[in-house]
């Protein structure tokens, strides 16, 4: 039996989300611990040219939202990207689960075959569904997970594989 469009993002999605909620969780217990103000870790980067933290939260929301608002094709929810505290941004991830939580299963059906039209840079791509989800929208949602850990493991938040990971069970 084949592993549907469903399986394939929202569990995914929401346990990443799940992930980085509790990597926020460490952060805001590490700034409490070393007397950092959270307004630092919100703001911190990894170069000038990447976005901070609060960015790479936004961006990951987005990137799970709008998979789900494009597959089904009936378009996602938008969020303003205002947070500027942690737990907004704690928040919009919640908001973020929550949404994709409440899309059904039966919404998917079908969706792998569904033409799916981005502008990557200044190029317009059309990925059928299914390659919409496997090459551009989870390496995209991972490489935001993955930027936003590398910035509080950057910042001397004790975190590693495991946390990344998450819980299994």
């Amino acid at each position: 039996m084949p592993v549907s469009i469903y399986r394939l993002s929202v569990p995914v999605f929401v346990r990443g989300l799940k992930v980085l909620s509790t990597l926020l969780e460490e952060a805001e217990a590490h700034a409490a611990a070393n007397g950092i103000a959270l307004e630092v870790l919100v703001n911190a980067r990894l170069a000038p040219d990447m976005l901070p933290l609060s960015g790479q939260i936004q961006r990951v929301s987005d990137t799970a939202k709008n998979a789900l608002g494009r597959l089904s094709g009936k378009g996602a929810p938008s969020f303003p990207d205002t947070e500027t505290t942690m737990a907004e941004l704690k928040a919009r991830l919640e908001k973020t689960i929550a949404y994709l939580q409440s899309v059904p299963e039966a919404e998917l059906k079908g969706s792998e075959t569904r033409e799916v039209k981005l502008n990557v840079g200044k190029l317009g791509v059309t990925f059928s569904g299914e390659d919409y989800l496997l090459e551009f929208a989870l390496p995209n949602f991972f490489f935001h997970v993955t930027t936003a850990y590398d910035i509080l493991r950057h910042n001397g938040v004790e975190i590693g594989k495991t946390d990344y990971l998450g819980p299994y069970g």
